[in-house]
């Protein structure tokens, strides 16, 4: 995939995106012979990721269901997008992002922060730091897991 214009979704020349009917020539075309699926999956990803970045979570999270609808197994793009809705007060969609994270891979420690966060803003506080204090006992060294596990203690 190249960088550059067309927010990398498209060529330089054409910032359509690539399942734009308009564009049968473009490779990441599904039909087309040397694309596919996986490419235009990451080329969504990608794009998802560069808007949370810049802070476009709306952005992000368009982009990045579209990946989830293409490849639902790939922890990456869910906890992406679980960021994404994070950061747009989507709180339990955001948990349910990170809870299939969890139950896909239960030693991922990022994951149980996340679920930490959200649950304590959707109010759980008791999933709350079952999740925080399971997020510190994977990595101990983590000033922000800590701190989530102290606001769960706080909250009750």
């Amino acid at each position: 995939m190249s960088g550059g214009a067309a927010g990398d979704l498209g060529r330089p020349d054409d910032p359509r995106p690539p399942d734009d009917p308009r564009r049968p020539d473009d490779p990441r075309q599904p039909d087309h012979p040397a694309g596919g699926e996986s490419e235009r999956t990451y080329d969504y990803f990608e794009a998802g990721c560069r808007f949370l970045a810049e802070r476009h979570p709306a952005q992000a999270a368009m982009y990045l269901e579209r990946a989830l609808a293409l490849a639902p197994d790939k922890n990456s793009i869910r906890e992406a997008l679980g960021r994404a809705y994070y950061a747009l007060a989507r709180y339990d969609r955001a948990a349910r992002e990170f809870a299939e994270i969890v139950e896909r891979a239960p030693a991922t420690d990022y994951a149980h922060f996340a679920l930490a966060r959200c649950r304590l803003k959707l109010g759980d506080v008791a999933g709350a730091r079952r999740e925080a204090r399971l997020a510190v006992a994977m990595a101990p060294g983590n000033e922000d897991y800590r701190r989530a596990l102290d606001d769960c203690l706080e909250a009750g």
